[in-house]
């Protein structure tokens, strides 16, 4: 009698048992392969490189001819922010940026969606696109200096020019890789071609369309600096050119410096855009 009731509760301490590993919370194991966010990781490289620049250009271990001390640069750039000069150069450059970045954006992008979604369209442009986008923009500068003299049109065209290019790629890139099955599922519950655009199509291709922004905006800033150098009076391109022909190491590696930044700024602006825009991808 004894061993049979020491069974039954055997059986019951089992089934409880049970019962708790069902209910056991099982740890999310699929969150894919998004990357923890490490904020302090970027300063403090940056951080560490400034401390080790400028301890090895103080003990000499580099020479003040190559490098200049970063101190030395901050000091430039107290004194570009008390005299003005900061804003004098940086903002026209700002405007050639902004107003070549966003016409060769907007028109890469237009162009793009025709490419991906007209037939004839792709026929006729894609390969004028890929006869273009190998040509180095730089080597056009002449050309547009002609076309549309030395005043800010040409800046304007060479930097809008540079930007286009890549967009359109990106663009059709990204709307040839929108899955079809989902199209087709648009098709079938009846939906316009201008909401399969606007709903399927646009959503699916803008990963790739960021993306290829920040590859377009980078080459815009090269751009920049290289139509600045010829034929403008300010503009961070003009402070370069100035500073590398007087030999001024410190204010030459403050106009770099304000280049570094401007990318930084870009970067930062397209990944809380990605954020924004792609938070549906989870």
């Amino acid at each position: 009698m004894s061993g049979a009731a020491t069974e039954v509760s055997a059986g019951r301490s089992g089934a409880a048992e049970g019962r708790d590993a069902a209910q056991r919370r099982v740890p999310f194991r699929g969150g894919g392969f998004a990357p923890k966010g490490h904020g302090w990781a970027g300063p403090a490289v940056f951080v560490l490189l400034l401390v080790v620049w400028e301890w090895g250009t103080s003990a000499g271990w580099i020479s003040a001819l190559t490098l200049p001390r970063p101190s030395a640069v901050g000091g430039v750039f107290v004194d570009l922010w008390v005299s003005g000069d900061l804003w004098r150069h940086l903002l026209p450059s700002l405007e050639r940026f902004a107003v070549g970045g966003a016409l060769g954006a907007a028109a890469g992008v237009a162009v793009g969606l025709a490419i991906g979604l007209v037939g004839i369209a792709r026929a006729g442009l894609a390969p004028l696109v890929a006869a273009l986008f190998p040509i180095p923009k730089i080597a056009l500068l002449p050309l547009f200096v002609i076309w549309f003299g030395i005043g800010e049109a040409s800046k304007y065209a060479l930097i809008a020019f540079g930007v286009f290019t890549p967009t359109v790629v990106a663009t059709y890139g990204g709307v040839d890789g929108v899955d079809r099955q989902l199209i087709r599922m648009g098709q079938s519950f009846g939906l316009s071609r201008l909401s399969l655009v606007t709903k399927i199509v646009l959503p699916g291709a803008l990963p790739a369309i960021l993306s290829g922004l920040r590859v377009s905006l980078a080459i815009a800033i090269i751009l920049l600096v290289a139509a600045e150098m010829l034929g403008a009076e300010h503009g961070i391109g003009a402070y370069i050119l100035t500073a590398g022909a007087l030999y001024d190491l410190e204010r030459l590696f403050a106009g770099v410096a304000m280049l570094s930044a401007l990318g930084l700024l870009l970067n930062f602006a397209v990944g809380r855009a990605e954020r924004i825009l792609l938070a549906w991808r989870g």
